[in-house]
């Protein structure tokens, strides 16, 4: 009588393994290895690998990439940003946040309710409280503004605007 083999197959080795679920995965791995190539292509592969490592040559090559006049600008522009936004006062972003938050939404249902407003409707308007609040806050920014730009050209009284003293007023 016929006796039943005692049979085990092999065990894949590790190469075949990896051979098997290479070939399963191919698609997907020619993509990876094309993003991986435009990381390096541009850089970013050796900025993450030394953020990884400790950022020893980080700065440098953060520079690398955003080297030239553009990067130049980006720096400049990222510094003086910073500079405006720590003189903020932190309360005043805060309540002007809001308020701006609050009108965007008003700004919002007014469109979706299809108002319309003509000459009369505004001329009413201006007997509104929160429009006059609104339009105070406007005219406040306005006048910082125009006080910043008049200041950054270095010419506070000494050169008048022309249609002010054509008027009869100078300036304050």
């Amino acid at each position: 009588m016929a006796k039943a083999l005692d049979f085990t197959p092999r065990e894949p080795t590790p190469q075949e393994r990896l051979h098997s679920t290479v070939e399963d995965s191919a698609p997907a791995l020619e993509e990876s290895l094309r993003l991986l190539r435009d990381l390096h292509n541009h850089g970013v592969l050796d900025v993450l690998s030394k953020t990884v490592r400790g950022g020893e040559g980080l700065v440098a090559s953060l520079l690398h990439i955003t080297g030239g006049q553009s990067g130049t600008t980006l720096l400049r522009n990222t510094t003086e940003l910073a500079k405006v936004l720590s003189t903020l006062d932190p309360h005043e972003v805060s309540v002007l946040g809001k308020a701006i938050s609050v009108g965007v939404h008003e700004g919002a249902r007014s469109v979706a309710q299809g108002k319309r407003f003509g000459v009369g409707d505004l001329m009413g308007l201006l007997r509104d409280r929160d429009v006059q609040i609104a339009l105070g806050a406007l005219v406040g920014i306005l006048k910082g503004v125009g006080r910043g730009l008049r200041e950054s050209r270095h010419d506070s009284a000494a050169h008048p605007v022309t249609n002010q003293t054509m008027v009869g007023r100078g300036t304050r």
